[in-house]
């Protein structure tokens, strides 16, 4: 089963993972009373099961009541490949120093677990898999075993993850695989992982 992203920042809560909140709507006004709620800049993001909501137009930041009523109503009610756009999340907007990306899949061809990792996340993580394989690290990881620390920190160092950061990701794996193995779930994935401009 697929989850909306406000869906899956819940449960990543649950499992450790850090997240930003929001508030989940589905009129341009209950958009706009939220970010007013909120304070300063917001990002409203479109609720549908698909990747490459930002490049349809389906992720809009704004600022104040006004702006922010103008955004939700362009979102609301758009067609992105396919799916209709019926509520959005609104959160606070986060200065982003950089953007990483992190996931856990079952290799079923390989029968095993896989990690990939990259310090190179964000909308076009898939470019970056088909033209520079090199930057998109994968680690097996098994069943059994698990990501434990040791094998966290053998994904950070293939992804090679800047040593300021490692600690975090490397607490952020395990609960994604907590988050992977008691939700019975196949993928999990974030991307981007941000790393923000105050650490």
């Amino acid at each position: 089963m697929d989850l909306y992203e406000y869906e899956a920042k819940d449960l990543f809560g649950r499992h450790g993972v850090p997240v930003i909140g929001g508030q989940v709507v589905t009129t341009a006004e209950a958009a706009a009373k939220a970010a007013t709620e909120i304070g300063g800049k917001v990002v409203i993001k479109a609720q549908v099961k698909m990747g490459g909501r930002g490049k349809a137009g389906g992720v809009k930041v704004a600022e104040g009541h006004d702006e922010a009523l103008e955004k939700a109503n362009g979102i609301l009610g758009l067609d992105i490949k396919g799916h209709i756009v019926k509520k959005v999340l609104v959160t606070e907007a986060s200065a982003i120093a950089e953007e990483y990306y992190v996931s856990f899949l079952l290799d079923r061809a390989n029968r095993t677990y896989l990690a990939m990792a990259s310090v190179e996340g964000g909308m076009d993580i898939e470019e970056v898999a088909h033209t520079k394989p090199e930057a998109l690290a994968k680690v097996a990881v098994d069943a059994i075993e698990g990501c434990t620390p040791a094998k966290a920190k053998e994904i950070v160092t293939a992804a090679k993850f800047p040593s300021e950061v490692a600690p975090q990701i490397e607490k952020i794996l395990i609960g994604l695989w907590d988050a992977l193995i008691k939700e019975d779930a196949t993928l999990v994935e974030v991307n981007p992982l941000a790393n923000l401009a105050d650490g």
